[in-house]
């Protein structure tokens, strides 16, 4: 329970001491103060129901068409606090739910977090599950169960005092011994007795609860990836493949549901009974003193709506213990998720990979710099070691060789790839664009895609028209304002193309080209190649490719091999330099 108020702290102080904290504290306080009505409302219907019952016993239709009167007051109040009460309420959900999904976000789209975050030690599968889902159960459950606890804690010192004043004091049976105020006793005898009872029978729930919620975002998530790569499991006809995959994450979702089951089981059937006694159990006890006429009608009543609202506070935990379950395993995967990536941002990649990673620097100089590299898996396997690279600004490389080793030199200069040791200094400034294999073209207009990931006016109209003839796509131009999924509508070339548009159109000075035009027959290659030293003509550009025939573009070319255990640490070779067309 303290591990959970000490997460449940974590995501309520930030929120406390936001920017908006007065409008914040201000909806809080009156979301109390309209909780106080409504106690103040259930005290006056249970004197309500004292006075209705008095003037049944007196058969007097006076006092009776009086109570009437005044239920038809209390009747309209009811209506308007909790009408208040409930939009309150959702307001202070939706605002923190809003304000802590905007936090995650924040770390969780930045700085490659959620790239990163696949290879990161610690528990945050699926965090968009957590972001959409856990979130949202957190914060709504969160809100509900303190609403419900202030004001089950305002009821129990309420009605304690209305159950002291109307139980007098009984004598125990076979003695002498006078109990005042028996019925307070019997109150919390019983509550106490159901509430043990039923956090030994909940216990599990709050386990298989946890284990739930994580089958079913993994079912989510398979569902969405297929979803994803549709087309591919479409053209290499793997629906059978993927259907049994699905299945397979559906069964798990059916072994944590019929776990959850049985836990629900035991902590269901047990407050059915507890529910079901509790009208009848304050009237039998009361009954003796009524019949001895110690106690009016309309007290005897008053006792026992009494003796179930104190009995109800006191039974909180048990009534809400699976929305506590619920509520719990959501903060638990939010937090985790949360301070993963707090982890990521203080320390970088060197919590995940023994404390050795490749550092990342920026130069004040125009110029990259690559010293002592050892690249890595992230089994540990060697790719390459004691590699240096000093590279001008200007200059065109080629780069070929084991594409591994290629491509994870790539990553690592993005600043994704942290496997190794060594430094990697950067040119300064931000000034620099990495072209991957397959361009990520996210859904919206055509002018949006190919700004991104700026703003869609960001660029003149001319400007991406003169982009997409650049690309050897102006077919497109007429398009731009056309909402699609291009990475669905596209075939591969047409989006490695647009990939190349986003070249042209944002004229980066250093510019990284992960078989970015493998695609392309080599015709086409040669004429991109042609446009980029044209319109680029004073930009860096480092290319993995494998197409032979386009040495002559660059000013040289490096040859990347893969370390083998049984040869001598190998080198990058590097050609000498080739002339400039």
């Amino acid at each position: 329970m303290s591990q959970l108020v000490l997460q449940f702290r974590l995501l309520v102080a930030p929120y406390w001491r936001s920017d908006r904290k007065w409008i914040v504290r201000g909806q809080v306080m009156l979301l109390v103060l309209l909780t106080m009505a409504q106690v103040a409302l259930a005290i006056w219907i249970s004197y309500w129901h004292r006075e209705l019952f008095d003037a049944l016993e007196a058969r007097s239709l006076s006092d009776l068409l009086r109570q009437a009167l005044i239920f038809l007051l209390i009747f309209g109040l009811t209506m308007l606090v909790t009408a208040v009460h409930l939009y309150v309420k959702r307001w202070v959900q939706l605002d923190w739910r809003r304000w802590m999904t905007s936090r995650l976000l924040d770390g969780w789209m930045a700085h490659a977090h959620l790239y990163r975050l696949h290879y990161s030690d610690g528990d945050h599968d699926n965090p968009d599950g957590r972001i959409a889902e856990d979130i949202r159960i957190a914060t709504e459950m969160a809100i509900t169960l303190a609403h419900s606890l202030l004001f089950s804690l305002l009821i129990l010192g309420s009605f304690i005092d209305i159950l002291l004043e109307v139980s007098g004091t009984a004598t125990v049976p076979g003695t002498t011994l006078a109990v005042p105020g028996y019925l307070v006793v019997m109150a919390f005898i019983y509550a106490g007795v159901g509430t043990v009872l039923g956090l030994m029978l909940g216990r599990p729930l709050i386990r298989t609860t946890n284990r739930l919620q994580a089958v079913e975002a993994n079912f989510r998530y398979g569902l969405a990836r297929a979803r994803e790569h549709s087309e591919a499991i479409a053209l290499m006809h793997g629906e059978r493949y993927e259907r049994r995959g699905a299945d397979r994450l559906f069964a798990e979702v059916g072994r944590g549901w019929n776990l959850q089951t049985v836990a629900y089981l035991g902590i269901v059937s047990f407050s059915t009974g507890y529910g079901t006694l509790l009208p009848v159990f304050p009237i039998l006890i009361a009954a003796p003193q009524y019949i001895a006429g110690a106690m009016s009608l309309g007290l005897l009543m008053q006792a026992a709506q009494a003796f179930q609202r104190l009995t109800s506070a006191l039974s909180w935990p048990v009534d809400n213990l699976g929305d506590l379950a619920r509520c719990r395993a959501s903060i638990d995967r939010i937090v985790a998720l949360y301070q993963d990536m707090e982890a990521l941002e203080q320390g970088g990649w060197s919590n995940h990979s023994g404390g050795e990673h490749i550092q990342l620097c920026h130069s004040h100089h125009p110029e990259l710099s690559i010293r002592k590299l050892r690249l890595t898996t992230p089994s540990g396997q060697l790719l390459l070691e004691d590699f240096d690279l000093h590279v001008r600004r200007g200059e065109r490389i080629l780069i070929t060789g084991d594409p591994g080793v290629s491509i994870s030199l790539f990553k690592a200069v993005a600043g994704l790839w942290p496997w190794g040791q060594g430094e990697i200094s950067l040119p300064e400034g931000r000034d620099m664009m990495f072209l991957p294999q397959r361009p990520f073209l996210p859904e919206g207009t055509l002018r949006s895609v190919l700004s991104y990931p700026h703003e869609a006016d960001h660029y003149s109209t001319a400007c991406l028209h003169r982009s997409l003839e650049c690309a050897g796509i102006a077919w497109l131009a007429p398009r731009l304002d056309d909402s699609e999924d291009w990475g669905r509508s596209l075939p591969l070339r047409a989006q490695q193309r647009l990939g190349m548009a986003r070249l042209f159109l944002q004229q980066p000075g250093w510019v990284f080209i992960e078989e970015a035009t493998d695609a392309f027959d080599l015709k086409d290659e040669v004429c991109t190649m042609e446009m980029l030293h044209h319109e680029l003509p004073n930009s860096t550009l480092l290319n993995i490719s494998l197409h032979n025939g386009l040495f002559h573009f660059y000013d040289r070319k490096l040859v990347l091999k893969r370390h083998r255990e049984a040869q001598p640490l190998p080198r990058a070779e590097e050609e000498p330099a080739l002339p400039e067309v």
